[in-house]
């Protein structure tokens, strides 16, 4: 895979990101490593945002409504394959900023 490839793909879920990293390890560009730093972090914040609506849930039934909210989760992901696939180092809005500098053991 090319280094756009693996920043594409790096998006598609857990697996996807788990993909692209075995795959492109060896020779990540800048804009790869980026791109796997934001979506790493996105599935981390999608995850524990699951977990604390499971737990909500689970106390009112009432505020399942919240689930809705998972669609900014699938916004945030197709911004990023946008910005992936135009080869474009943005963070991802409100949670993109936080996971620049974080994951150091992807490069």
């Amino acid at each position: 895979m090319d280094n756009k490839t693996v920043s594409i793909v790096s998006y598609i879920t857990i697996i996807g990101w788990l993909i692209a990293y075995l795959v492109g390890k060896d020779k990540l560009d800048a804009l790869s490593k980026y791109h796997l730093r934001q979506s790493l972090g996105l599935a981390i914040v999608a995850f524990i945002f699951g977990i604390v609506i499971n737990i909500l849930v689970a106390i009112s039934p009432f505020l399942g409504m919240l689930g809705i909210i998972n669609i900014a989760f699938l916004i945030l992901m197709i911004l990023g394959i946008i910005n992936a696939n135009n080869m474009q180092m943005k963070p991802l809005p409100v949670i993109g900023n936080y996971f620049e500098d974080k994951f150091s053991f992807i490069g």
